[in-house]
């Protein structure tokens, strides 16, 4: 199965992200034929800046997107009217993560057979 989730809220000072990538990680442990796309939107983009720093014991959004590029049934897209927005670049995002534009959004939409949003 093809899921997409949608994550809009900022890595940190909610649990949106957490959460829906807690999902995306489980998704794809849960079935090897599952393949999930995570397209970070808005504030979300954030959440693939490369470098991180997180307290001991506090979740870590980087690493956790990491887990869901781990093999080859994941991607990370984000929005690149959202990066330019916030003055997050290309070289600003962790390895295997791109930038994506909402037409590429509208197809793996059509696409998908779930669509989660966050």
């Amino acid at each position: 199965m093809h899921y997409l989730i949608i994550l809009n809220d900022p890595p940190y000072g909610t649990e949106r992200c957490y959460n829906g990538l807690r999902l995306a990680h489980t998704l794809i442990k849960q079935d090897k034929g599952n393949q999930v796309d995570v397209f970070l939107m808005a504030d979300a983009v954030a959440g693939a800046k490369h470098g991180q720093k997180t307290p001991d014991g506090f979740y870590n959004v980087e690493r956790m997107l990491r887990r869901v590029l781990a093999g080859d049934r994941g991607r990370i897209l984000l929005c690149g009217t959202c990066m330019d927005a916030r003055g997050i670049t290309d070289d600003d995002v962790m390895d295997g993560s791109r930038r994506s534009t909402m037409d590429e959004l509208g197809q793996i939409t059509t696409d998908a057979d779930k669509v989660l949003v966050f």
